[in-house]
């Protein structure tokens, strides 16, 4: 919602709410009233009664239109808080669900992990090579759920609160009516207009909060790029020693640390140049199997990319442009999707952004062989399959031209 009705729209709703509690709790002389502001009070001083924490944490995520999750996955959390961080006030470590020692990524509060155990590396980022006015991370469950709510109840925005009573929870749903959409990192940040969205900026969040424990157990979060559901399991409070967390207690002794922003040599960045490329066969979006082999033109452009990444989705225009400016017998375009295992993700993104060049989904040997740890990559082949340039990233402009002076010249 924009211009003056905005405010107005948010004393409107708040003072609907407000009077809706008030209402229900006076015509129920017993019992609880759960859909008042008085209530999520209760849960938000349960939530800030929380020092540590211990939980399954059940993730899925998908694009908006897609009937079936692109990525779903199972993991153990520790949260601990963290009062010296004034980022997000947290530190938590996330670990594999069946030993619960393997740890896939931690953050505590001076710096965030990310461990590829592939390459038995571990990338740390310190957050100076890109300064922001928040740290790019995903708050753990209860930190996040703690901030919604906060913001709910405290917010100047306008938003849109409901609340419903069900059998065994309460259901809430906030909807921020905001010309940029709202993200939680620690508190609320309007996050700047991005190319990479779909769609207008309104922004979802949706709680589930179990009426036995007056505490959150899920939530879902909608934005106009993406959508994902967090369901906390199991969990265990204040059982864990608060002062007990050190990031480098889960670094494995054999794995290489390398810091975010750091470049490697131009020898080992180009080890695949003027390199024979990797052969595949990957199956296609619509289930038919594609080997490189198969493809006879003269230059082959590879686009190793994410449903989920913002620049390769920008990159998606110049794609389908550069197709049509070529002969079949000379220009090939192959996207190979490296994180999505879903067909019909596939497919909607197809869809979606019009797509009319060959997609194609991962395996984990085509990432090893040809060393895939970011989106989008781009591979250009000459007609002896030999990877003539290889550029990473994606900066409109900039890349198109590289990639049309790269091909031309191949094909002169």
């Amino acid at each position: 919602m924009q211009g003056p009705d905005k405010n107005r729209r948010f004393s409107i709703v708040k003072r609907e709410i407000l009077g809706l509690g008030f209402l229900m709790m006076l015509l129920a002389s017993c019992g609880r009233e759960y859909t008042s502001i008085e209530y999520l009070n209760t849960v938000l001083g349960n939530l800030n009664k929380i020092e540590t924490a211990s939980y399954y944490e059940f993730q899925e995520s998908w694009s908006p239109g897609d009937t079936a999750a692109s990525f779903v996955f199972t993991r153990f959390v520790r949260e601990y808080r963290n009062s010296s961080d004034t980022a997000i006030g947290s530190s938590f470590v996330e670990l594999d669900s069946l030993t619960r020692t393997k740890a896939s990524f931690c953050y505590d509060g001076h710096m965030r992990a990310t461990f590829y155990d592939e390459e038995k590396g571990i990338m740390i980022d310190s957050f100076m090579v890109r300064p922001l006015p928040f740290r790019p991370l995903s708050p753990p469950f209860y930190n996040y759920v703690t901030s919604i709510i906060n913001y709910s109840l405290t917010t100047g925005d306008s938003i849109f609160l409901e609340m419903k009573e069900q059998e065994k929870d309460l259901f809430m749903r906030l909807t921020i009516y905001e010309e940029e959409q709202v993200e939680f990192f620690g508190k609320a940040f309007h996050m700047p207009p991005s190319p990479y969205t779909y769609g207008d900026n309104t922004s979802i969040y949706e709680l589930w909060i179990d009426k036995e424990t007056d505490l959150p157990y899920k939530v879902r979060r909608e934005m106009s790029h993406d959508i994902s559901v967090s369901t906390s399991l199991d969990p265990e409070f204040n059982m864990l020693d608060i002062n007990d967390f050190m990031a480098t207690d889960f670094f494995p002794p054999d794995y290489e640390i390398r810091q975010y922003g750091y470049r490697r040599t131009d020898e080992e960045k180009s080890a695949l140049l003027n390199c024979k490329a990797p052969g595949w066969r990957l199956p296609s979006a619509d289930n038919q199997t594609v080997s490189l082999a198969d493809l006879t033109s003269g230059v082959i452009l590879i686009q190793f990319t994410s449903v989920s990444c913002g620049p390769c989705r920008a990159s998606v225009p110049f794609l389908k442009e550069l197709n049509k400016e070529y002969g079949k017998d000379d220009f090939a375009l192959v996207a190979i999707e490296c994180t999505s295992k879903n067909l019909n993700a596939l497919r909607n993104y197809m869809i979606r952004n019009q797509i009319d060049y060959t997609f194609l989904q991962a395996d984990k040997e085509v990432l090893k062989n040809y060393s895939i740890g970011s989106y989008p990559v781009f591979f250009i082949l000459d007609k002896e399959r030999v990877i003539r340039e290889i550029i990473k990233g994606y900066a409109e402009g900039a890349t198109d031209d590289r990639i049309r002076f790269v091909v031309n010249n191949l094909l002169k």
